[in-house]
């Protein structure tokens, strides 16, 4: 088993879900986040339900490259290696290109993108160096298209990291002698923080709980992509990916 897991945006949402379920299987985690207020509430509820879970938790803004470099060899020490790293840190800002709505489309794609691209780098040279790891990349089923609106410039972040995580798997081939894997995951409609005042995805949205589940179940199967939950992201991810634009636009 992958023990040591460290999990970016794990003060909310999705990350901090993930946390609660990769402890009770009895991983150890190492937590980061800019708001360690509520990492060190939710390393103490993991504590309490786990008491032989060894939680960590760093302060981290992912835009801080320097940081992201200095946190991860921290946790690295604080656990004695790392299994496994989670990029899972994100934004959702942006407006309809050509609205005046840059900074925050900017925002967003340094966060999603360039951000994620130093996760990547400070897990896969860890990795490298002990020949063995998993890196898991969170993209989005946004990734599948443009898409309109506010989400352009989100769904372009989650295309460009699942082609970053492809490219990883590429340096991958033909390597002996390691033990790495590659996971791009492409969550639907899964109830979080970020997505909590998003009226039109109530329709296919499940809850944090169960979507995530399916995600971890992905993570722990070491697969290199996994749309979740599967159903009904698998075959409405292919009619996204080919369908004319105005039914696209009906779907988001």
């Amino acid at each position: 088993m992958r023990t040591n897991v460290l999990i970016t945006g794990a003060s909310s949402g999705l990350g901090a879900e993930m946390a609660r379920q990769l402890a009770a299987q009895g991983h150890s985690l190492a937590l980061t986040a800019r708001r360690v207020d509520r990492l060190d509430a939710l390393a103490a509820e993991i504590t309490a339900a786990h008491p032989d879970v060894r939680v960590v938790v760093h302060a981290l803004d992912v835009n801080d490259h320097d940081q992201v470099f200095d946190v991860f060899a921290r946790a690295v020490q604080d656990l004695g290696g790392l299994d496994r790293v989670i990029v899972n840190a994100g934004l959702g800002k942006g407006g309809r290109i050509g609205t005046g709505k840059f900074e925050a489309n900017k925002e967003t794609a340094q966060t999603n993108f360039i951000a994620a691209m130093a996760q990547c780098e400070a897990a896969m040279a860890h990795f490298y160096e002990r020949k063995a790891g998993h890196l898991v990349v969170i993209s989005s089923l946004s990734a599948m298209r443009g898409m309109p609106g506010s989400m352009t410039s989100y769904a372009a972040t989650k295309a460009g990291i699942a082609h970053l995580a492809e490219g990883i798997r590429m340096d991958l081939v033909g390597r002996r002698g390691l033990d790495i894997a590659v996971t791009t995951l492409f969550p639907g409609y899964i109830a979080s923080e970020m997505n909590e005042q998003v009226e039109q995805e109530q329709r296919l949205m499940v809850d944090t709980a169960t979507g995530v589940r399916s995600m971890v179940k992905a993570i722990q199967k070491e697969v290199d992509t996994a749309a979740t939950p599967a159903w009904p992201w698998v075959p409405l991810g292919q009619v996204m990916k080919y369908a004319p634009r105005g039914v696209v636009r009906k779907l988001v």
